[in-house]
């Protein structure tokens, strides 16, 4: 089986269409918005909370507290607390390999969690929101 095989299963590629499909709906594909997450950082914790169940929530589970196999729990969560917010929105749009020294799962994280329509503004809500789960 080749190295897609070992992190998608058809259950999960259902979930990660859905999640696309209800991100696209909600909204959070576009890049409009008023900027200030993206030029002050921070981001709001509200509208991450919504990305997050939209897209994060199908490995990492709807109360962040992880779903065997899939994601770990991203609650009180070390390497959240230890990384900048630039740290993270780069790890998340690059996703991590299965094979990665990093990776203590060995299931493969997609670039954006599988949603490409993430946008920075996007991912620094998401971080704002994990913030919160610290």
């Amino acid at each position: 089986m080749g190295r897609a095989g070992r992190w998608l299963t058809p259950g999960m590629l259902i979930a990660v269409v859905f999640s696309t499909v209800v991100a696209c709906q909600s909204g959070t594909e576009t890049s409009g918005g008023s900027g200030s997450a993206a030029a002050g950082g921070g981001g709001d914790a509200e509208k991450g909370k919504q990305a997050f169940m939209s897209t994060c929530a199908t490995c990492h589970g709807l109360d962040a507290a992880g779903v065997k196999g899939l994601g770990k729990s991203l609650k009180q969560n070390d390497f959240v607390k230890q990384s900048s917010d630039d740290q993270l929105i780069a790890m998340i749009k690059e996703g991590r390999a299965a094979d990665d020294p990093k990776n203590t799962t060995g299931v493969m994280m997609p670039p954006k969690g599988g949603n490409p329509g993430l946008t920075d503004d996007d991912l620094r809500n998401v971080i704002a929101y994990l913030r919160t789960l610290q």
